[in-house]
């Protein structure tokens, strides 16, 4: 009986899955154990890319950073309560001011990106805009960028800034201090399908619609609208949120390689400086937007900070930092560079080389 070659390489991969999952266990354990913020993110993130920088043939879970972003939009959509809806729609302008901002983050960082790099307009606008990763990619792609490299300085970005910010905010010893808390703080078994259903519905119905970060998106409005109306919802256990952040973790490190720095090492020099730019730029932003309200300031530079939705959202969850004001703030974010990258790339171009 001949050998089944497709057979093998899936038993393979599973091998390799399996490997990968262990070792950013292994990571998040240890981040853990010397009192890392967001353990079971930074810890397989910075594992698994280490070693895949190394040569070591790791690989994520097929549907795995969906499946952890679902298990973090879940557990954001149980902190907008009655209560807390009237508070943002109170702070409607700040949180809109701050979105808002990121289109001027973009344009700068955009600008610093074109005299660094030395790459063409298309290029260094879209690496550098601080929106989502897979919109940017498309954007790009219709207006004649470098897809390849705007995606590695998109994964360079949100690594940094997951790696700088959490770690920026524990160091100052900004935790804890969140007045908003989730509507349902505890298990409830009989109520977990309600949840689950309602969490799904969510993410099938954007993925359908073709909206990027669905399975944030989704299951956060799903559970969110529920929560809103009052509904009493379970929480979800515990250690879904951390594997869901374990996922991710193993899937953002996953994206690295033995020649992710040797393929442009200028350009993706270029798109570090411009992520820590980023950074200042939305603290900068951060201290603003504190003068003119009474909203912390921790929790304020976790809005502005330019990463991901669901990194960022996760992180604002642990450290108790105002979680919906921050969820809102990057999701409308996402929604204004995904909208008014066009108009904005066309006043980028009309700048002097």
């Amino acid at each position: 009986m001949s050998p089944d070659p497709a057979g093998a390489n899936r038993l393979g991969n599973i091998a390799l899955v399996l490997v990968t999952l262990a070792i950013g266990g292994a990571a998040g354990a240890a981040a853990l154990s010397i009192r890392s913020p967001l353990p079971w993110m930074l810890g397989p993130l910075f594992g698994v890319a280490l070693l895949r920088v190394l040569g070591a043939p790791l690989m994520p879970a097929p549907g795995g950073r969906h499946a952890g972003q679902w298990a973090i939009g879940t557990a954001l959509g149980l902190y907008f309560t009655p209560a807390v809806l009237s508070l943002l729609q109170a702070n409607l302008m700040l949180v809109s001011l701050i979105a808002g901002g990121a289109l001027i983050v973009g344009l700068l960082c955009a600008v610093l990106t074109l005299r660094l790099a030395k790459v063409d307009k298309p290029t260094a606008f879209f690496a550098a805009l601080p929106g989502g990763a897979s919109e940017m990619a498309v954007l790009a792609e219709r207006f004649g960028g470098a897809v390849d490299r705007i995606a590695a300085a998109h994964a360079l970005r949100v690594m940094l800034v997951v790696a700088i910010v959490p770690l920026g905010l524990n160091w100052s010893g900004a935790h804890g201090s969140d007045l908003y808390q989730p509507l349902a703080a505890t298990v409830v078994p009989s109520q977990l399908p309600a949840l689950v259903a309602a969490s799904l519905g969510g993410g099938l119905l954007l993925t359908a619609l073709r909206i990027g970060n669905a399975w944030v998106l989704g299951p956060l409005f799903g559970v969110g609208i529920l929560t809103g109306l009052g509904l009493s919802l379970s929480a979800l256990p515990g250690w879904v949120v951390n594997g869901g952040q374990l996922l991710i973790g193993c899937s953002l490190g996953c994206r690295f390689s033995p020649t992710f720095f040797r393929a442009a090492p200028r350009f993706l020099a270029t798109a570090a400086v411009s992520a820590l730019f980023a950074v200042a730029l939305g603290c900068v932003l951060a201290l603003l937007a504190a003068s003119a309200s009474d909203t912390p300031l921790a929790t304020l530079v976790l809005a502005a900070a330019p990463g991901g939705v669901a990194e960022m959202c996760i992180t604002a969850k642990v450290l108790q930092l105002g979680v919906p004001l921050v969820t809102v703030t990057h999701v409308l974010r996402v929604v204004v560079l995904t909208l008014g990258a066009p108009f904005l790339y066309r006043v980028f171009l009309r700048l002097p080389d």
